[in-house]
């Protein structure tokens, strides 16, 4: 087998990437806006039951997806301190966005 040198081949052909269901917020699940940074893996959230939560990312998911200010989350509020603490377990897409407006998951601004 050659060593060409390189990339060989064009870039991924994306018609051929399969297109995931959009993941719905299930009972207890709140759909929220970063806000901002807190620290490595904690967010404030501005969550859509008009409740700011300090929220992190678990350990499980950390290396899956990165957070960034402005930036649609699906946050499980904590069974103690529901009110002011959560857990991060989904980012939506910028395509994912206009689906749940869509949808009227998510009231458009």
């Amino acid at each position: 087998m050659a060593w060409h040198g390189g990339r060989s081949g064009g870039g991924r052909d994306r018609s051929q990437e399969p297109v995931y269901e959009l993941k719905i917020p299930q009972q207890g699940e709140v759909v929220g806006v970063v806000v901002q940074a807190v620290g490595a893996s904690k967010f404030r959230i501005r969550c859509s039951d008009n409740f700011e939560r300090i929220c992190s990312i678990p350990g499980r998911l950390r290396r899956k997806f990165w957070i960034k200010e402005n930036d649609l989350v699906l946050v499980k509020p904590w069974v103690a301190q529901s009110n002011e603490r959560g857990d991060v377990i989904w980012r939506y897409s910028i395509g994912d966005r206009d689906r749940l407006k869509e949808k009227g998951i998510l009231v458009p601004q």
